[in-house]
């Protein structure tokens, strides 16, 4: 099996957040979470969100990357409390898998997102043919890269100029890199 073949579970339960596919029905809820702060969105690389149109679309093209096996994004949920959280994306590649991950700010400091991304990361790194799970962030997001380091990923290095943040300049930015990897 290599990542262009993966079949993803249905949904992942973790101590304390259920993660299962996102769906345009989550418009709402993470418009108001999350799409449209302006804090959230600030090393993302989509400005955020306008109306809760704009956030339906997003998940339109979600449920069309999940049904194409192309890239599987998950919302992350809380028992006991309405609505998602945040979200993380897999997206596969050969023999490599890569993450992207959004959270509400109402949740941050509360270590929600380092367990999804190493549920999600042990998940991956055990389908046969997948070696390499990784994930990058913008060089100045130290949040970020903390959650990488806590979800067990170790730091690689700097990619330089690698990717637009639209929300603190139109030109590529450095970003730091980071994975885990199958027998090390």
């Amino acid at each position: 099996m290599s990542a262009a073949n993966l079949t993803p579970p249905p949904s992942l339960t973790t101590a304390r957040l259920i993660l299962r596919p996102a769906q345009p029905a989550d418009a709402e809820a993470l418009f108001s979470a999350y799409t449209a702060d302006p804090e959230v969105a600030r090393f993302m690389t989509w400005r955020p969100h306008r109306s809760v149109e704009e956030t339906r679309d997003y998940l339109h093209a979600c449920a069309d990357r999940w049904a194409a096996g192309t890239g599987f994004t998950y919302v992350l949920e809380e028992p006991g409390r309405a609505g998602p959280v945040g979200a993380i994306d897999l997206r596969p590649g050969g023999t490599s898998a890569d993450f992207g991950y959004v959270l509400a700010r109402a949740a941050w400091g509360r270590g929600l997102m380092p367990e999804a991304l190493r549920a999600l990361g042990d998940w991956v790194l055990a389908q046969p043919g997948i070696w390499r799970a990784s994930a990058t962030c913008d060089g100045e997001n130290h949040a970020s890269a903390r959650v990488m380091e806590k979800a067990g990923m170790r730091f690689e290095g700097v990619l330089r100029r690698h990717t637009v943040h639209p929300n603190l300049q139109p030109e590529p930015r450095d970003c730091r890199l980071y994975a885990r990897v199958k027998g090390h």
